[in-house]
């Protein structure tokens, strides 16, 4: 709530997931809050999710097709509910934004539907850490002096698995930051969660990052360990290409065992390497933002008629690029 501007009236519900979570994303914006801001101008679900009941423009966020391109990382019950859930809310939205072009190529070529690319972008206070806060990690957790860190939740897309025996390839200790949701091999370090003031300091410690990911919309841990000037050994998916492509920094190709081993034992073992692609990576995140994001989200909210003397959104400017016919259609065949 620290982080809101004073404008910004929030309303809190409680942590909740599966079918309740659902159900809650579904309900209109609640009583109290309604009669505070008035009618909504324009409701955004930050993660596709939209009321079912509601006045104004919508906008849905959309960070990866994961329940449809990748159903054996869930159970078969939800992989169905999410894909019922999800197919919903993009035939009600007006406008669909999407976190990287590799996601909005997705719903292309699943919906019809068009979303504008607005990328995600590193916490403003991922930034290299002192060797004082490195020193003081790496005691806290009695880490190694060389490691492999992995960040973020271990389950089936993430594929730690394969970056446990590629560690034990390259001769080096793998420690993960994050909830496990797999059975991992028993030479794995697990810190569970780790908090956010802490990152810094264990991407500095670490030699390696590493993210393996089979599948994902963004990638933002290797983005916020790049922001935070460590070596990143990641494979090429989601919007990591589209963010160091340009640069020439080293990607991995996803579910390649042997890529994976040469890069990884490349990086663990040279200096000059983990340094150029510590220099590389800094430059290539240093242009995301989230001042850019929220710039590039409020157009589409002007492109939806916010902003403008009548609020009433013309005909002709709402679903803009959305083909809702073609996403029911699809909803229906799911």
């Amino acid at each position: 709530m620290a982080e809101l501007p004073a404008s910004v009236t929030p309303a809190t519900i409680p942590v909740c997931h599966g079918v309740q979570r659902a159900v809650r994303a579904a309900l209109p914006i609640p009583k109290e809050l309604a009669a505070t801001i008035g009618p909504s101008p324009i409701v955004h679900g930050l993660d596709v999710d939209l009321p079912l009941i509601g006045g104004g423009p919508t906008v849905a966020t959309v960070h990866d097709l994961s329940v449809f391109d990748t159903p054996w990382a869930f159970s078969a019950f939800r992989a169905r509910g999410e894909q019922a859930l999800l197919s919903l809310h993009l035939r009600r939205a007006d406008a669909l934004i999407a976190v990287s072009r590799f996601t909005a190529e997705r719903l292309g070529e699943r919906f019809g539907a068009t979303a504008t690319v607005i990328h995600q972008a590193p916490r403003p206070g991922c930034r290299p850490a002192s060797n004082a806060e490195v020193a003081a990690v790496m005691d806290r957790f009695d880490l190694p002096e060389r490691f492999v860190l992995h960040v973020g939740t271990a389950e089936p897309r993430k594929d730690v698995p394969g970056l446990a025996e590629a560690c034990r390839r390259v001769g080096v200790p793998l420690v993960l930051a994050g909830d496990v949701r797999i059975d991992l091999p028993g030479d794995v370090t697990a810190l569970g969660y780790v908090d956010s003031d802490l990152l810094g300091p264990l991407y500095g410690a670490a030699t390696v990052v590493a993210y393996p990911s089979r599948y994902e919309g963004f990638g933002l841990p290797p983005i916020e360990a790049l922001a935070s000037g460590a070596a990143v050994v990641a494979t090429s998916v989601g919007a990591l290409p589209e963010v160091l492509g340009g640069f020439g920094y080293p990607l991995v190709p996803p579910n390649d065992p042997q890529g994976l081993v040469e890069l990884l034992g490349d990086a663990v073992a040279d200096e000059r390497l983990r340094a150029s692609m510590r220099r590389t990576g800094r430059h290539a995140v240093e242009k995301l933002s989230w001042a850019a994001a929220a710039a590039e989200t409020v157009e589409v909210y002007r492109q939806l008629g916010l902003g403008v003397a009548d609020r009433s959104v013309p005909a002709d400017r709402r679903r803009t690029g959305h083909r809702p016919d073609r996403a029911r259609s699809e909803a229906e065949g799911s």
